[in-house]
């Protein structure tokens, strides 16, 4: 029990610095990632493949997209080769806002890991990834220090 506890908490408590890191550029680390992930998979991206980068479920990313559109950071299109999909653009205003959360967020992981061995991080995420194994899910994308 202790293990899932500090898990949770760690959890918390990464959200709430990643929140804080972010801050200055107007949005939480929730509507952040979209972002930045938009940013470096190009434009276009559909909203299926954006939420299985970022490892969450699609239903769960909708209400961070209508924030975002809502906000001026991302744009919605349809996808030409399929009109039942959307394609995710980042506005004028999104692709302004990326390079500061990657550098904000790329700070407080740097902070962060500080004194944290190379070592540890792989081993940590190797133990990450096999706990998902066995929850059957995929392991989410790993950010370790970058």
């Amino acid at each position: 029990m202790a293990f899932g506890m500090s898990l949770s908490t760690l959890q918390r408590g990464y959200r709430a610095a990643a929140d804080k890191a972010v801050a200055h550029v107007g949005v939480s680390q929730t509507l952040a990632w979209p972002i930045v992930m938009i940013g470096r998979m190009d434009d276009g991206v559909r909203q299926g493949v954006l939420a299985e980068a970022l490892g969450i479920e699609g239903p769960s990313l909708v209400r961070s997209l209508d924030q975002l559109v809502e906000a001026g950071f991302v744009e919605r299109r349809e996808d030409p080769a399929d009109r039942r999909a959307k394609t995710l653009y980042l506005t004028p205003a999104g692709v302004a806002a990326r390079a500061p959360l990657e550098a904000a967020l790329s700070l407080m992981r740097a902070t962060l890991f500080e004194g944290v061995s190379d070592d540890d991080i792989a081993a940590c995420q190797r133990v990450f990834a096999k706990l998902d194994e066995r929850l059957g899910r995929a392991p989410a994308p790993q950010e370790g220090r970058k």
